[in-house]
């Protein structure tokens, strides 16, 4: 088989078919790593240095200015705390939201919910505005790295959030609020999920002609260390498959993000229609893919990305350590393409060592 670019070697796996050798890349990168590990270089800057399929991460989302005109954000810095902190305002005319965010050197978190309380989503339904994909910024950016991998995501709401419907309703409320209301107020729950979701479709079906390669959609608080497959095949698939239902309708593909447990869940995220799933986090990790397993009952649906315990193997070992992590990851969801390494969602510290062997031993396993 001929070399590939990275570009064609991830797309032939979102496809689900061989590459010319098991394509490796890693999830979004921290700027916390780079500048501690790396020396403040950039995210391309990395995929060069580190020998992986670079990937892209693109936001081309605009609001059009009378889409802001009932929807007004100010923030005030606050460093009076044990952490720094923004508090932002949402003024509408029918009223004011607001959210507290703070922040570390690694990570950031809410400490004040955007909904304080149920009658406040009545704003977000009557104000919150729907964004729409810059076509053509997608397309010079696409042009600009004819070899890299473009990939998006699904409108994920504005100052905080994720791309799937349950994900940023947890996000807006909490989710441990958002677990009892699915007993106590499923109504309401609808209701909420509903809200959220009108943007993200409005996104999606904005995208049609974008040169994106993939959207990520989904997010942690939808998996099985966090709610049964019962409220997620109530609350969740639902909402999800109509934004993936759309996105192919505008000719997108979309992998479906689930950091934490999965198994349980495996047939019912591919039933969704998703193109690729992410992130198969092993038990070492706090989940509980088994990738042969996963590879065995839903491999010939979807394409499956990730699978590495980042935390043991790009740190604390020896790069043969690592070398043989990837050749098991390989052995166990290889077969037949469709597998994307990469680490089963972020890291922040890491050896540049160890993640250069995760690189050289991908690009030696052949099909």
């Amino acid at each position: 088989m001929q070399p590939m670019t990275p570009k064609e070697r991830l797309v032939t796996a979102l496809k689900r078919q061989k590459a010319d050798h098991l394509p490796a890349t890693t999830h979004h990168l921290m700027p916390y790593f780079l500048n501690k590990y790396m020396g403040g270089i950039d995210n391309l800057a990395f995929f060069q240095e580190m020998g992986l399929n670079p990937i892209v991460w693109l936001n081309a989302d605009k609001y059009r200015p009378e889409d802001l005109e009932n929807w007004r954000i100010t923030s005030v810095d606050d460093h009076s705390g044990q952490y720094p902190a923004t508090h932002y305002t949402i003024e509408t005319p029918g009223g004011s939201l607001s959210l507290t965010l703070e922040y570390s050197e690694t990570t950031c978190w809410l400490t004040e919910h955007l909904i304080k309380e149920k009658k406040d989503i009545e704003l977000l339904a009557k104000y919150m505005p729907s964004p729409y994909v810059d076509v053509e910024q997608a397309n010079r950016t696409a042009d600009e790295y004819p070899e890299y991998l473009i990939r998006g995501a699904v409108f994920s709401g504005d100052i905080f959030g994720q791309p799937g419907c349950w994900q940023q309703a947890c996000c807006l409320y909490g989710v441990e609020k958002m677990i009892m209301e699915c007993y106590d107020d499923p109504q309401w729950v609808h209701e909420l999920l509903a809200i959220v979701q009108k943007p993200k479709i409005n996104q999606m079906r904005s995208s049609k002609g974008a040169r994106f390669d993939l959207f990520e959609l989904g997010g942690g608080d939808a998996s099985t260390t966090v709610i049964s497959p019962k409220i997620f095949n109530e609350f969740v698939a639902p909402y999800d498959s109509q934004i993936i239902a759309a996105a192919h309708e505008a000719g997108q593909r979309i992998v479906y993000h689930t950091c934490g447990g999965m198994m349980p869940i495996l047939e019912d995220i591919a039933a969704m229609g998703t193109d690729a799933m992410e992130t198969f986090t092993p038990p070492g990790m706090g989940g509980d893919t088994d990738l042969a397993e996963a590879k065995r009952r839903i491999g010939d649906k979807v394409c499956m990305i990730g699978g590495l315990d980042q935390q043991h193997f790009f740190q604390g070992c020896t790069p043969e350590d690592t070398r043989r992590e990837v050749r098991r990851c390989f052995e166990a969801a290889g077969e037949g393409g469709g597998f994307i390494l990469s680490p089963s969602d972020h890291f922040f510290d890491a050896d540049p060592a160890l993640i250069r062997a995760f690189a050289e031993e991908a690009a030696r396993c052949v099909y």
